[in-house]
């Protein structure tokens, strides 16, 4: 079954009938509105203002409107404020109800729905006279905007309540179900849908829906075979698509059917799909999509969304998101080998990149290969990362959430991990054994439970009292890399269980969160600060005790020199929550010497490289004082150190260390002359969680000649073309 909740249409059959078709939802309690930003528009936080209430949408009139209404309206769309509002229909014309007039705020509202007016509907408007607002294009740290009104359908005069694809009995057990019969749930009962008129793009949306990339064909004789032993009871419509669309909904709905006495159609035969699923979802690696493509998801929580980026000579770069829509968010996913688009989102919802913007004002067809053959703007003047775009993706239900879950937590989000597991030919619950268990781990089990990102884990559960009949360690040696998307993927010791401290109390644990941290190190600038110091060793003692030098400077007497490689480094959190230290204040270590505590003993890892990898000497930075240096503007800072005060690293802000600050270095004393790659890793052991550990690396490539050092070519995680053997270097775009 399509995993959604009631799906719900309205079929008004004339010369432009669509298919309408939506999910419905519980009503709330008390009346609620949603805000968008529609019309006339080039970036996404400007537009007409329009309201969905009474599950209409309608616009609001200028009248008595002000920029205090404004700045409600934009705070509740997401965005810092607003810059200005613009009467008389700027954005152009709305349609359907007024629904507000004369709105007075005085800015300190929630919602434009506590601000005094007319009331709802009341008005002497024209659509001439529709607001528009221009917001603040900096967001809200951590906003997250939630959907919960159903906005697409005014009536409701005939259900269509799911829609599925029902396998024949020899494929029941292949997961995922990628063919059979296309049916509709039509109050309460099961329909074929005819394939009278049903055209190969039909298909192209049904396998986009249920998260397939493409679609192929299949045995007829078998369903024909089927279909003529087995009683058909049909739907009484036809389907058009035109193969571009994000969802059925989107596709015309076709002429009634004259169904024949023996309830047959034209030709008699039920809608059959079968689908091509995607790499990462298909038996074997082999399924004929591209096996590297040009553009990848980063920063979100679940398979098959995040924020948009592209190779472009060798760097990866973001979209902005002027223009962005299902079409081209379509074609994203289905080159990386999802389905259709369920949500194409601006304004940077899936946090900041770093880096170029490659692509503004994508336009696509629909049928593309990939987002890099689609028409697009190559000057991004105006755009910043605040405007970088992303998606969410259909995927195949796998029925991942079905075999594991968490136990004994005080909410929903966090608990012990216990899985199913097959023991002596039945189904049984059990734990994981936490030895080794990590963040790395932990971030895997949010995924496959759908819970977003890890924000802990844990190796002892004791204060959480779970499943007594699960208490059996049924898992053990977990090993994740982080891409995988349930456990069992993950390399484990299989059905020999290895648990020295068993179960029980010391079985494995998590914590999710529906955001995440991102930090990302500014390369530009540790390209331009590096330069050598030569230090003498009686003003390094307290960096020798924090083992800040390399292990021949135990031998140095005080007299002797230190070559020390400095440079400054400013951390930035583009993420959409805070970076905290994994250990609370009673846990941080005092440092006598430097008079300072450490919330984290390593923080980052320093390392100079030879040009085949071996480390020809390191540094390490612990993190004694994480605060917000600096923040973009309309950001206050949280995190100052002085006083014992709280650490650690707000959205949108980043902590500076400066060259000249103690162990803010590499010593290379001992390094003989010669070309390397200087490497600094944030976050080294994945301590604390974040959306994404692959752009915690920064690379630069470095000479030294035994007196001068040159550092050039820095850049972050893998925008380097060299990271990717066999991927050519000539990407031509148009």
């Amino acid at each position: 079954l399509l995993p959604m909740s009631t799906w719900r249409s309205v079929l008004n059959i004339n010369s432009a009938s669509n298919l309408n078709i939506m999910i419905s939802q519980s009503e709330s309690q008390q009346p609620k509105i949603q805000l968008r930003l529609a019309g006339n528009k080039r970036k996404h936080y400007e537009g007409r203002l329009e309201v969905f209430y009474n599950n209409e949408w309608g616009t609001i009139c200028d009248d008595d409107f002000s920029i205090l209404a404004a700045q409600v309206a934009c705070r509740e769309l997401g965005f810092l404020g607003a810059v200005s509002w613009s009467p008389s229909a700027k954005f152009g014309q709305g349609e359907g109800r007024i629904w507000l007039d004369n709105v007075h705020c005085t800015g300190r509202e929630k919602s434009l729905a506590e601000c005094p007016s007319n009331g709802f509907g009341v008005s002497d408007c024209r659509h001439s006279e529709d607001v528009g607002v221009i917001c603040n294009q900096k967001r809200i740290p951590g906003h997250r905007f939630i959907n919960t009104m159903n906005n697409n359908v005014e009536t409701l005069e005939e259900r269509v309540e799911e829609i599925r694809i029902r396998p024949i009995s020899s494929h029941l057990k292949r997961i995922p179900v990628t063919e059979g019969y296309v049916e509709i749930k039509e109050r309460g009962k099961w329909r074929q849908i005819c394939d009278e008129e049903w055209t190969p793009l039909n298909n192209r949306v049904v396998c986009g829906m249920y998260g397939f990339p493409g679609e192929k064909n299949y045995n007829n004789k078998v369903y024909k075979s089927l279909s003529m032993r087995k009683k058909k009871n049909y739907w009484g419509f036809s389907v058009n698509c035109t193969g571009n669309e994000a969802h059925l909904s989107s596709c015309r709905l076709g002429k009634p059917l004259e169904l024949k006495r023996n309830g047959t159609c034209g030709r008699g035969l039920p809608v059959v799909v079968s689908c091509v699923p995607g790499r990462a979802f298909a038996p074997s690696s082999s399924t004929g999509f591209r096996k590297q493509p040009l553009v990848r998801l980063r920063g979100g929580s679940n398979i098959g969304e995040g924020r948009v980026e592209v190779l472009k000579n060798g760097v990866w770069g973001t979209v902005c998101d002027d223009n962005w829509n299902l079409r081209a968010a379509t074609i994203v996913c289905r080159e990386l080998g999802f389905g259709s688009a369920k949500e194409a989102l601006t304004g940077a919802k899936l946090g900041q990149g770093m880096g170029p913007v490659h692509m503004n004002e994508v336009e696509c067809s629909g049928f593309e290969k990939s987002l890099t053959d689609c028409y697009f703007n190559n000057d991004a003047l105006g755009c910043s990362h605040e405007e970088d775009a992303a998606v969410r993706c259909n995927i195949p239900a796998m029925g991942f959430q079905k075999r594991i879950r968490l136990s004994g937590g005080r909410n929903p989000y966090e608990g012990r991990v216990e899985v199913l597991t097959e023991k002596n030919g039945s189904l049984v619950w059990g734990t994981v054994c936490s030895e080794n268990w990590g963040m790395v781990e932990a971030m895997v089990v949010c995924r496959q439970l759908g819970l977003g990102f890890a924000s802990y884990a844990f190796q002892e559960t004791w204060y959480w009292a779970g499943d007594a009949s699960a208490d059996n360690v049924v898992m053990s040696g977990v090993r994740c890399s982080g891409t995988e998307m349930s456990l069992p993927q993950c390399l484990h010791h299989g059905k020999h269980i290895s648990c020295p401290k068993g179960g029980g109390r010391f079985a494995a644990g998590v914590s999710c969160s529906d955001s995440a941290p991102d930090l990302v190190l500014n390369a530009q600038l540790v390209e331009h600060t590096t330069y050598l110091e030569d230090r003498p060793m009686y003003a390094l003692q307290c960096a020798l005790e924090e083992n800040c030098l390399s292990s021949t400077a135990k031998k140095n007497d005080h007299s002797s020199y230190r070559r020390l490689l400095r440079f400054s480094s400013q951390i930035h959190n583009v993420g959409r929550s805070d970076f905290r230290p994994k250990l609370g204040y009673h846990a941080w270590t005092w440092h006598e010497c430097h008079r300072h505590y450490h919330s984290m003993e390593v923080f980052t890892h320093y390392d100079l490289l030879s040009l085949n990898g071996t480390k020809v000497a390191e540094g390490h930075k612990a993190s004694f004082c994480l605060e917000d240096t600096q923040c973009d503007e309309g950001i206050q800072k949280r995190y100052v150190c002085a006083n014992f005060g709280e650490q650690g690293i707000t959205v949108g802000c980043w902590d500076t260390y400066r060259h000249d600050i103690d162990c803010q270095w590499i010593d290379i004393t001992d390094v003989k002359p010669g070309d390397y790659i200087f490497q600094v890793v944030i976050n080294p052991n994945y301590d604390v969680a974040e959306s994404d550990y692959s752009n915690n690396i920064m690379k630069c490539k470095c000479r030294y000649d035994g007196y001068r050092i040159w550092m050039y070519h820095c850049h972050t995680g893998d925008s380097d073309m060299n990271e990717y053997p066999g991927m050519s270097n000539q990407l031509h775009f148009r």
